[in-house]
């Protein structure tokens, strides 16, 4: 009786490790899938924003709405990429298909301007090689930066970074820098305003292919 009742203890403390292991790994794959949920409700908000903002421009044009939409669906492109990149449902690349099907080709200018930013590689060139401004943490490395379109003081929108967070960003192919602070959000991890992408632009040019951003404050 002695030894059949250790087994008994044996098998049930065998049981219950078990459990606890098989308790364990649900709840990391449950983590695991929240946080990529969340990213995807994140990119989604942003491609319905984008689109919103297409939608308006075609129904109340005016002198830069061209301009304004060859831009925001340049930065539609760049989400349909990261939404597959992170492994997103077909739900959200429905959405984008049917908000844009019958558009332009994606580009980052009005026609007859510079390629268009969606035939580049999201890591262009990475700007590595050149030597941060001093205070200031470098981010989203090799991200190409365009405008928005919208007018205002220099100012900035991103998917990345809070309201109120001041970037500054440097054209590497003039060395004109510009910090602003980020007032909107958007499906890149920055797009300058009007006023601000004319003080670091290079003439003729709607897309900075070399830039270097900073974090600074």
């Amino acid at each position: 009786m002695s030894r059949k009742k250790t087994l008994s203890r044996k098998k049930k403390v065998a049981l219950l490790a078990g459990a606890v292991a098989l308790v364990g790994g649900t709840a990391v794959a449950l983590t695991g899938t929240s946080q990529a949920s969340v990213a995807c409700d994140g990119l989604a908000t942003a491609l319905a924003n984008n689109e919103r903002f297409i939608a308006d421009q075609r129904a109340n044009p005016d002198a830069l709405s061209q301009a304004r939409i060859a831009n925001r669906e340049a930065v539609i492109a760049q989400i349909r990429r990261q939404q597959a990149a992170s492994g997103c449902g077909g739900e959200a690349g429905a959405g984008a298909g049917a908000g844009a099907g019958a558009q332009q080709p994606p580009a980052a200018q009005p026609p007859a301007a510079q390629p268009p930013a969606a035939s580049q590689p999201p890591a262009a060139q990475p700007p590595a090689a050149q030597p941060p401004a001093a205070g200031g943490d470098v981010v989203c490395a090799g991200s190409t930066v365009t405008l928005s379109g919208e007018g205002g003081a220099p100012a900035a929108s991103s998917n990345q970074f809070p309201l109120g967070t001041r970037l500054k960003v440097t054209n590497l192919d003039n060395a004109k820098s510009t910090t602003v602070e980020v007032t909107s959000t958007s499906g890149s991890c920055v797009l300058l305003n009007n006023q601000a992408f004319e003080q670091v632009r290079e003439p003729g040019k709607f897309l900075i292919r070399k830039a270097r951003i900073e974090r600074v404050g």
